[in-house]
């Protein structure tokens, strides 16, 4: 797919996936006339890679965790340094604290709409 498909499938301008391209995050081959043309999965690298940037993390640490989102994986681990390791933990752990909140808010509203629902069912069922 060429380059404003890919846009339009991820909700991603054209300069971003560019950049992406550029940092080695996202791969396209290149038609004879020069224009990019993408793989179908690329939809969902971006997605990923996306998401990761959402959380926080800079695209030089998502380069090197991006091999973990693949089966078969092909992790590299070249300058793997204490203070790079430091911060994925670090950004793993906020992550964590983020499901949590956001499971904890589900569950509330998952209550709330019961609660809810019962009661109006309650008011259906009496004689008016």
């Amino acid at each position: 797919m060429r380059i404003g498909e890919l846009s339009e499938r991820t909700g991603t301008p054209r300069r971003l996936l560019r950049y992406y391209e550029e940092q080695g995050l996202i791969v396209a081959d290149r038609a004879a006339n020069g224009y990019r043309d993408y793989d179908a999965s690329t939809v969902d690298r971006v997605i990923q890679v996306r998401g990761l940037l959402d959380a926080g993390l800079p695209t030089r640490l998502i380069k090197q965790i991006l091999p973990c989102l693949d089966k078969p994986r092909a992790i590299h681990f070249p300058d793997a340094t204490p203070e790079m390791l430091a911060t994925l933990e670090r950004e793993r752990d906020r992550m964590a604290q983020r499901v949590e909140c956001l499971a904890r808010n589900r569950d509330a509203i998952d209550e709330y709409l019961t609660a809810v629902r019962a009661k109006r069912e309650e008011g259906l069922k009496q004689p008016a």
